[in-house]
């Protein structure tokens, strides 16, 4: 009968968990949980070289008696990679080997490593990993449908602080700050269109690709402006409060015939709609209006030709803001919030409004902030006109000629499952073929699948001349065929997937490769998407390899 070798309470107190490391996978995870007492330390400080080998070598039986570990396979070619403190610990003789061990596990609290390299306390929480897994962390309350499409074999999910160890962000109105994301931090994505709530340009800088889900709340958010088109036309809450008052006074009954003259509107049919922003919201909006009869204009200087192809054909595209508001009974605004020079900030301000036919109703159903709310109040105080908004407003709450939402635009649970859904799927890509959609930040990048017998490494830079010609050098120095890549820009990012043949190469050739590419100037961080999930990323932090 076979039998494992004997483990002592010393090897039992000196365990070491080590992840195998797949063949073809350039990553690690070593968890360290226990440490030596000192005065077994000194024992094995007074151990000879020989017992520190027999030690490494007893570790795989260790393994097997505390997590009853199960092997991948017995490929010769697999190599059993171990931290550098301990690699250089069973090269050394004696008192020297067993310092170093003593001084790795002294260092070992709260630690979950990747690849085994680097500073060890940097690396998250111990607790709040699990091997084998991508990470997410999630801020808010998202949607459980949106949730379900992360397969649980693959995936784990948790809230908030709870994942220290974060492979990706996944939230909707929580206001994100950079001490929340993790080293390990790989995409972040919002479940919404909009995303002033992600410090995007930080992002940018330390190479996080943001994604957000436009369309996902289209039809909620449209729908809602249809209503809003129903609110500045018929006076429905002031007659609303004034029912309520009537019953109050038990007078309903007898006032209702008599008072409802003083709540007539007018009809939607008939009626110029000016749509600013022809994206997936704008082009339903126009598309609905038409149907109820409406003439529609539009303006969008940026106007794909995907969402051109859903516009109404009777619709009239403008040049401008103000001759597309000019002849307009309803005017719905559908663009995002920019900040800064250049941006949309105030966009609606007083040479807009002053251009408004008397009676238009303004609805705001994209952010406050693109309303100049003074010169709002000014219009309204002095022109027959109404302003429907989503979003709260300090000067205009009570104006007699205003209706203030609480933001219900995508507050619906069909609007939150597909929002969610779609900021799973969309990390999922990231996360396991390096494919972006929907980013707000960086550039849209798809190569197909990865060919047999190959890796697909994906690394971002700053986008600047001979970036990928120093990657593509690197792997030609290490004799590694690229197979195919694609490279692509954005701003002051690039991001580049290059899938390289394994014929021929071990694991050391990708890792070595990996970090030669991820320590080149202009390099902000590299990833293998390849073997175990949530391993294989590498940054370069501050002139340190991260791994």
């Amino acid at each position: 009968m076979r039998t494992e070798p004997a483990v002592t309470k010393m090897d039992a107190a000196m365990t070491v968990l080590l992840m195998p490391f797949l063949l073809g996978s350039v990553d690690l995870v070593v968890m360290v949980l226990v440490f030596c007492d000192g005065e077994k330390a000194k024992q094995r400080q007074r151990a000879n070289s020989s017992k520190t080998a027999r030690f490494c070598l007893k570790t795989q039986s260790v393994l097997n008696h505390t997590l009853r570990f199960q092997r991948c396979n017995d490929d010769a070619e697999k190599l059993l990679m171990i931290p550098t403190a301990l690699r250089t610990a069973a090269r050394t003789s004696g008192r020297q080997s067993a310092a170093a061990f003593h001084a790795t596990a002294s260092l070992a609290a709260d630690v979950s490593v990747e690849h085994g390299r680097g500073e060890w306390k940097t690396y998250g929480d111990i607790t709040t990993y699990k091997p084998g897994h991508f990470q997410i962390k999630t801020y808010n309350k998202i949607s459980p449908h949106g949730l379900a499409r992360f397969p649980k074999e693959n995936y784990e999910v948790k809230e908030g602080e709870n994942a220290a160890n974060a492979h990706a962000i996944l939230l909707r109105s929580h206001k994100l700050q950079e001490d929340e994301v993790n080293l390990t931090v790989r995409a972040i994505a919002r479940c919404g269109a909009g995303t002033n709530n992600v410090p995007v340009a930080r992002m940018t800088e330390l190479g996080i690709p943001v994604f957000n889900t436009p369309g996902a709340n289209a039809n909620a958010v449209k729908e809602l402006v249809l209503a809003g088109m129903l609110l500045g036309s018929r006076r429905i809450v002031d007659g609303i409060n004034h029912m309520y008052s009537l019953g109050e006074q038990g007078l309903a009954r007898e006032r209702v015939e008599k008072d409802k003259a003083m709540f007539g509107g007018r009809e939607l049919k008939g009626k110029t709609l000016a749509v600013i922003g022809l994206g997936h919201i704008g082009a339903a909006t126009a598309r609905d209006a038409e149907a109820l009869g409406m003439t529609v204009t539009g303006y969008d200087p940026g106007l794909s030709i995907e969402n051109a192809l859903k516009l109404p054909r009777s619709i009239a595209l403008k040049d401008s803001i103000n001759s597309c508001v000019g002849d307009a009974d309803y005017i719905s605004l559908n663009i995002p919030y920019i900040k800064g020079e250049g941006g949309t900030h105030g966009i609606i301000g007083n040479d807009v409004i002053s251009g408004f036919k008397n009676g238009a109703v303004l609805l705001n159903f994209a952010r406050g902030e693109l309303v100049d709310s003074e010169a709002m109040k000014t219009h309204l105080d002095n022109n027959d006109g109404k302003y429907i908004s989503d979003f709260p407003d300090d000067l205009l709450w009570n104006n007699a000629n205003s209706v203030v939402l609480p933001h219900l635009g995508a507050s619906t649970a069909e609007a939150e499952d597909a929002a969610a859904s779609m900021a799973a799927d969309t990390i999922r890509e990231f996360l396991e073929s390096g494919t972006i959609r929907n980013s707000v930040n960086f550039p849209a990048t798809s190569l197909p699948n990865r060919p047999e017998n190959s890796i697909r490494l994906a690394v971002v830079t700053l986008n600047k001349p001979g970036m990928l010609a120093h990657i593509s050098e690197a792997f030609a120095n290490n004799d590694l065929n690229i197979l195919q890549q694609i490279n692509q820009s954005r701003g002051d990012v690039a991001y580049n997937v290059v899938d390289v043949d394994t014929s021929g190469h071990n694991v050391v050739d990708f890792k070595t490769v990996q970090e030669k590419i991820t320590m080149l100037d202009g390099v902000l961080s590299s990833r293998v998407i390849y073997g175990v999930p949530g391993t294989g990323y590498a940054k370069n932090v501050g002139g340190d390899y991260f791994v």
